[in-house]
């Protein structure tokens, strides 16, 4: 422990270096939080009228492929079903 103790007995901060360097740090987290928050909604605006620009709504290419697989799915059962009712 001794050489720990001379090894650092020397290290000074120089505190209003640190609390300088601190509040930059600081408005720096801020304006890079703002760009981000300033990118997201130009995306989010941008994506609103690309949906809105659409020929068929999104709820409607989700609701025909739901149905498609509703069907798939009704004739791959009955298929099943009819295979293994049969007297083979």
């Amino acid at each position: 422990m001794a050489t720990n103790d001379k090894l650092f007995s020397g290290f000074q901060v120089n505190r209003s270096l640190l609390a300088g360097g601190a509040v930059l740090t600081g408005l720096g987290a801020l304006l890079g939080a703002a760009g981000a928050v300033m990118v997201c909604a130009a995306l989010a605006t941008a994506g609103r009228s690309w949906v809105r620009s659409l020929d068929t709504p999104p709820t409607a290419l989700a609701h025909r492929a739901l149905h498609e697989a509703k069907v798939a799915s009704t004739a791959g059962y009955e298929a099943w079903r009819t295979e293994h009712s049969s007297p083979n």
